[in-house]
């Protein structure tokens, strides 16, 4: 690879350090865990004068509220088909839509988004999840647990006991754990080439992995609207470490153009602070706003800065597409809009726009980024 290219970039570079898994009879994330981890150790409840029960952490909480909240008027049709109810007063699934792989197998040949979330929700309402072969002995959080109302219908006192342990579980106890890991694996990679090394470390990133990549060299990445500072909306540019890239938008989100029409009360905080400008934000990403921005990225103390294209054509208003959401590349979350995208003008075309490309030209010499 080296004989072609000068870096090359990790994809979610998280993975070297933990990754997401999701059982196999599961259908959505949630009931995932971080693989490796540590889990928490049944002793460790009672150490904390937790009130511990496996069937009430483990298994989902149903109740007869939770389910009419989530199914309404069907509450009474979903507790006689789908619900037993048990000597303690509380529901459990029937065999056959317990996991959520099942419930999918169970409506195949029925479309019934309704009743197939709600049993999906039911199936995620709990606290813990069990380690495979662990007897009992050994837990791993459900990530998002403060939220479930199996966690909010717990005693005040134990669930504050449960978040301090839930905490410590995502927040602490792992890091030096997958900081070792890390070391294991990305130094290899840096042995076998001389190529500069990029890693996207977005996400729920653990203090470990800006540490390990600082130790080897390896750029982050740095998008303004994704602030890796938690209770921060935005990261200004000129905050960015040297040792990383940065870019206004990726190809899995919206552009500037159609990011700047999604929030309106976002975009004129960023207007008013991250720009430095009094008064309403314009409706629309005009071609100023978009030439703002591309210059604080430019004059960023970051080695790199990258651009989408389609976010360069965004400071001429002649050249960028009319609707900015004919822009975008990838939808994530969206299985039926993906690459879809195609430039809109010819290379050809586009080497003849002499005052736009020496516009740029220009932006680029005098930020230092020419030489």
């Amino acid at each position: 690879m080296s004989n072609y290219f000068d870096a090359f970039r990790i994809d979610h570079i998280l993975g070297f350090f933990r990754i997401w898994s999701i059982p196999m009879n599961a259908v959505e994330g949630i009931l995932g865990r971080f693989v490796p981890s540590v889990p928490v150790d049944v002793s460790e409840f009672h150490a904390q004068n937790i009130w511990f029960s496996r069937d009430r952490y483990c298994l989902p909480y149903i109740t007869d509220e939770i389910v009419e909240n989530i199914f309404n008027e069907r509450a009474d049709e979903i507790k006689k088909d789908f619900l037993t109810r048990n000597d303690d007063g509380y529901y459990r699934l029937k065999d056959f839509v317990n996991t959520q792989a099942k419930v999918v197998d169970w409506l195949s040949a029925k479309e019934d988004d309704v009743l197939k979330q709600g049993l999906f929700d039911l199936i995620c309402n709990v606290i813990l999840i069990e380690e495979e072969n662990s007897n009992g002995q050994k837990f791993h959080f459900r990530i998002g647990m403060d939220t479930t109302s199996s966690f909010l219908q717990i005693e005040y006192h134990t669930r504050q006991q449960l978040k301090e342990l839930y905490v410590d579980y995502f927040y602490r106890r792992q890091n030096e754990f997958w900081r070792r890991r890390g070391l294991e694996k990305l130094p290899q990679l840096k042995r076998n080439t001389d190529m500069l090394i990029f890693g996207e470390d977005l996400g729920m990133v653990p203090p470990c992995v800006p540490e390990v990549m600082k130790q080897l060299g390896i750029l982050g990445l740095e998008i303004e609207r994704m602030p890796k500072q938690s209770g921060s909306e935005f990261f200004h540019p000129k905050e960015a470490p040297y040792l990383s890239a940065i870019t206004p938008s990726t190809h899995d989100m919206s552009t500037l153009r159609g990011w700047w029409e999604e929030d309106r009360e976002k975009t004129q905080k960023f207007y008013n602070h991250m720009l430095g400008h009094y008064g309403e934000a314009p409706s629309f990403c005009e071609g100023w706003i978009s030439k703002e921005i591309i210059l604080q990225h430019l004059y960023s103390p970051a080695m790199w800065s990258i651009f989408q294209l389609q976010d360069l054509l965004g400071i001429d208003e002649k050249l960028r597409r009319e609707d900015p959401r004919e822009e975008r590349i990838n939808i994530p979350s969206d299985p039926n809009h993906y690459w879809h995208y195609r430039i809109h003008i010819g290379l050809e075309k586009l080497l003849k726009e002499k005052k736009f490309n020496e516009e740029i030209k220009k932006y680029v010499e005098e930020s230092g980024r020419g030489n």
